[in-house]
């Protein structure tokens, strides 16, 4: 819960940081802050590195360079607070990409929440308290889908690799990759670091490694319904975060926001089955 509000923070510091940089070549300082980093703290274990924690750390790199890097993008034209209501809707995407990807056809429940959220997203993206979905919130949504793909591949290797080493090479791919897509995307590398770009990228890179090693934890030790009620809490705390720098959603965008969480929470229930009445034998 204590790092939701960390988390929930990270979207105004990131706004702020593109102001200084590229969207991309930030994602890539800010990742390859994370590696070392964890790097640093897991340097004895990493002998052991075996090639399927080097196979898990490349593919879900991939899913999270694809994820922070379009989020970051989008944070240069949509507010904080915006971009974080609709990179929330991860949570309800995780089924649909289950369903498309694996087979496992999505409850009742998730289809209300993906519902309940598709609605809260055309009212939160409406320019100006309207309805339609514009470029920034397009491409944040395309963020979504990627942070979902992370969830489900973080899923498929918990417990069968070691925590630390495999966030070494997840946070390392990530950085690898959005330096190299600097280029195609004709980005300017700045000459010289402004001391405020190297400060945020230090300290959201710190705390990336953080919440990567913990993402990768508690899905081997939290059930993901309890962990993603928890994970609700960060766009809760971005809201307030961007309010106080001066953010404010339009009535629309904030019953969209409150869609969103409420499709959230919806799509982690589960209905219970009514059990069968036990059938008395009649007394001879």
């Amino acid at each position: 819960m204590l790092i939701t509000m960390f988390w929930g923070a990270t979207f105004l510091a990131v706004q702020y940081a593109v102001t200084m940089s590229g969207p991309l070549f930030f994602v890539g300082l800010r990742f390859a802050t994370a590696a070392v980093a964890v790097a640093i703290v897991s340097f004895r274990c990493l002998r052991g590195i075996t090639w399927l924690e080097i196979k898990a750390g490349v593919v879900v790199g991939i899913a999270i360079a694809c994820g922070y890097s379009l989020q970051t993008w989008g944070l240069t034209s949509i507010s904080s607070s915006k971009s974080a209501f609709i990179s929330a809707m991860y949570v309800p995407l995780v089924p649909l990409l289950q369903w498309i990807c694996l087979g496992r056809m999505p409850g009742l429940m998730s289809w209300i929440g993906v519902a309940l959220a598709f609605c809260g997203l055309v009212l939160l993206a409406g320019p100006e308290g309207g309805l339609g979905v514009g470029l920034g919130e397009a491409i944040t949504l395309a963020s979504a889908v990627a942070i979902a793909a992370e969830i489900i591949l973080i899923g498929a290797w918990a417990g069968k690799v070691d925590i630390r080493r495999v966030t070494v090479v997840q946070l390392a791919t990530a950085s690898v990759l959005a330096f190299a897509a600097t280029i195609p995307a004709g980005e300017t590398i700045p000459g010289e670091l402004p001391p405020g770009l190297i400060a945020v990228a230090a300290g959201l890179g710190i705390f990336s490694a953080i919440i990567q090693v913990t993402m990768n934890w508690a899905q081997r030790s939290v059930s993901p319904t309890r962990a993603t009620v928890i994970y609700t809490g960060e766009p809760v705390w971005a809201g307030i975060f961007g309010r106080f720098a001066g953010e404010q959603l339009p009535v629309l965008a904030i019953g969209g926001a409150a869609l969103i969480i409420l499709g959230v929470m919806v799509s982690e229930l589960k209905l219970k089955k009514r059990q069968p009445l036990p059938v008395v034998a009649p007394e001879p």
